[in-house]
């Protein structure tokens, strides 16, 4: 079984660079704007995506110029947001979404869903990036898909985006 999966997850990591790299390159760019400037850095995660800005604030390579985002943060305009979330359609992405809209705060999103004109969040963020992610990813005895990797997914695409971000601000380990 570790094979498949293996084999399975390797498979879906290798769909989202081939797909979201100028997207993940995109939002590595307008977190950067708040890197280089004087705004700070909020990762907006719902769901299991909180363990996204867990390993963001307190891994070993923690995010450069990033802060704990809560529902009571005063962003100001040269702020920029990343929200992660499993879905698209989730409430309370969506809403946080609208928020920044209406206040002109440029954010990027991670979801599963790909961008298209039928997805909310794809709609309202500067940049989109989509985790790929339909559903399980390997069959069982039943014959339903389990395993729905959405964190490993996302983590992988917060490693991309890091790196590049790094890279943008020219950032290397003796500074972190």
């Amino acid at each position: 079984m570790s094979k498949i999966l293996t084999t399975q997850l390797s498979g879906l990591l290798q769909r989202i660079t081939q797909n979201e790299e100028e997207a993940i390159e995109e939002t590595a760019r307008l977190l950067a704007q708040a890197g280089i400037g004087a705004g700070n850095i909020y990762f907006a995660c719902f769901g299991e995506m909180q363990a996204i800005e867990v390993n963001a604030l307190h891994g070993v390579e923690r995010f450069t110029k990033l802060l704990p985002w809560t529902k009571d943060t005063i962003l100001e305009e040269a702020d920029r947001v990343c929200i992660f979330t499993r879905s698209a359609f989730d409430e309370e992405a969506l809403a946080l979404a609208q928020k920044l809209n209406d206040d002109f705060i440029p954010f990027a999103a991670v979801a599963s869903e790909v961008s298209t004109v039928e997805n909310p969040l794809a709609d309202l963020a500067y940049t989109y990036i989509s985790t790929r992610i339909r559903g399980g990813l390997i069959p069982n005895d039943l014959g339903e898909r389990i395993v729905v990797p959405h964190t490993i997914a996302a983590l992988f695409i917060y490693e991309a985006i890091k790196m590049a971000f790094d890279e943008m601000l020219n950032l290397d380990e003796e500074e972190l």
